[in-house]
């Protein structure tokens, strides 16, 4: 059974940076591309990164010289370093595979706002 537990959000100021992690438990998480979606209030939820097994990355326009994704798979973790948020950044935050993807985790909440 796959899970999947995002934690790292929260609340800050315009400009500040966040860590965001996701544990994954019941895959080989190694062989697996993994990515961030974020789904913001009244929006449906989008691409953010993604980042394949053997290294390669891809980020959406919005996150793009802002944010770094990152794994540790000897930790079974997915990261997302937030840096210079925006007041648009504001998003439920959560982690998947890009295709065949699994069922949801919680999110993690993150807003910016002063």
């Amino acid at each position: 059974q796959v899970q999947l537990v995002e934690s790292g959000g929260g609340l800050v100021q315009p400009g500040g940076s966040l860590r965001l992690s996701c544990v994954a438990s019941g895959i080989i998480f190694r062989l697996n591309t993994m990515g961030w979606y974020r789904q913001a209030p009244g929006k449906g939820r989008e691409f953010v990164a993604s980042l394949t097994d053997y290294g390669s990355t891809n980020y959406a326009v919005a996150a793009k010289g802002r944010f770094t994704i990152s794994r540790d798979n000897s930790k079974n973790t997915l990261y997302l370093q937030m840096n210079s948020l925006k007041p648009e950044d504001t998003a439920v935050y959560y982690c998947n595979r890009p295709t065949t993807m699994w069922p949801w985790g919680q999110g993690t909440q993150v807003t910016v706002s002063s």
